[in-house]
């Protein structure tokens, strides 16, 4: 039947356009603003440079603002889409929308967000997808809800049944408390996975997401995946990361191939005002129709990423941006982002 059929696009599949969250000042990120704002403006006008942006605002008075924000920053107002939706932070990854595809239709999936395991307030959130579907900020698409916590930036797929994932994650007690083979009907259920190829290594510090997938290694293509390496014995992640990358040099693709494995810098520590390390990575890169914008932090490496990253994208071009303020609040530019695959098409503003 087709709807057994179940496809979950790959980042680098054609898009409809990305979904942001805003972040406002009774968010965590209130107290820097200033400082965070032109990072989510920068992003923003990167995405509609190609595809269609579609933005969260908390109310209608932010919406108001970030359409002021945008037009001085040459964005099309009809490039970008915003709505009115009540949230609590701005991690879009993880608590907007994955969409598959069934018999070549678009299907709009709304898991459940709890916060990364209750560690954050994460009510308004967990609706904003069931919120801006209301809206029609996802055109005719259907939407699904789904009785299952699972984050969009826990999984990788290469759109041909892979899903690339961590047992740090996804088998966390604070998650659905599933066990590997409960996790892999799930997915296959809901994803169309056909294999699921698991990590059990990978950790970075500062990060509150139990490790997802998309702050350590990335599917780049079928065949290809880039990854955090660490290049620092004396780092406290020598030790995980490069026993995570022995486990991908494990793994191979569904023809039964090794992967081609595509290391990318270790940036040096950065630290917050806490004394806490900041999960600074270049794995949290987004793909975008013709570019892949990549975070750069201010360190002697970022050159060296973006060059790497440029040979692993050929045809596409690589763009870097300044994300040293988002890692203050434990991620980056990935995390902020979310795809919305063709052949979804996007709805017209109902805010500003």
């Amino acid at each position: 039947m087709a709807e057994e059929t179940r496809v979950l696009p790959a980042e680098w599949a054609p898009q409809a356009g990305v979904m942001l969250t805003w972040p406002h000042a009774d968010s965590d990120w209130g107290p820097m603003l200033a400082r965070v704002e032109p990072v989510f403006v920068e992003i923003a006008r990167q995405i509609a440079l190609r595809e269609v942006v579609v933005i969260a605002c908390h109310d209608a008075a932010l919406a108001g603002h970030v359409r002021a924000l945008l037009r001085r920053a040459g964005v099309d107002d009809a490039r970008a889409r915003l709505h009115a939706v009540a949230c609590d932070d701005t991690w879009a990854r993880d608590h907007g929308p994955l969409t598959v595809t069934i018999a070549g239709t678009p299907r709009v999936l709304d898991f459940e967000f709890n916060g990364w395991g209750g560690k954050f307030a994460a009510s308004r959130d967990d609706v904003v997808p069931q919120r801006l579907h209301a809206l029609g900020a996802f055109g005719a698409a259907p939407l699904e809800v789904v009785p299952l916590i699972l984050e969009g930036g826990s999984v990788e797929s290469d759109g041909e049944g892979t899903i690339l994932t961590t047992e740090r994650c996804l088998l966390s007690d604070h998650r659905s408390g599933l066990g590997l083979a409960e996790v892999e009907s799930a997915l296959q259920r809901h994803l169309g996975a056909t294999r699921v190829l698991w990590l059990r290594r990978g950790w970075l510090e500062g990060d509150d997401t139990d490790g997802h997938i998309d702050t350590l290694a990335r599917l780049c293509d079928a065949r290809t995946i880039a990854y955090q390496s660490c290049t620092d014995a004396d780092d406290s992640h020598w030790d995980e990361l490069q026993a995570m990358a022995d486990e991908l040099a494990g793994l191979r693709t569904a023809a039964g191939e090794p992967y081609e494995l595509v290391p990318l810098p270790w940036p040096r520590p950065r630290f917050g005002e806490d004394g806490r390390r900041l999960p600074a990575t270049y794995a949290n890169f987004l793909i975008l129709d013709g570019a892949v914008l990549v975070p750069t932090y201010d360190d002697p490496a970022d050159a060296q990423a973006l060059s790497r990253l440029a040979g692993v994208f050929p045809g596409r071009e690589v763009v870097g941006v300044d994300c040293l303020p988002l890692i203050e609040q434990g991620g980056s530019l990935h995390c902020l982002t979310m795809q919305l695959p063709r052949p979804l098409s996007v709805g017209p503003s109902t805010a500003a």
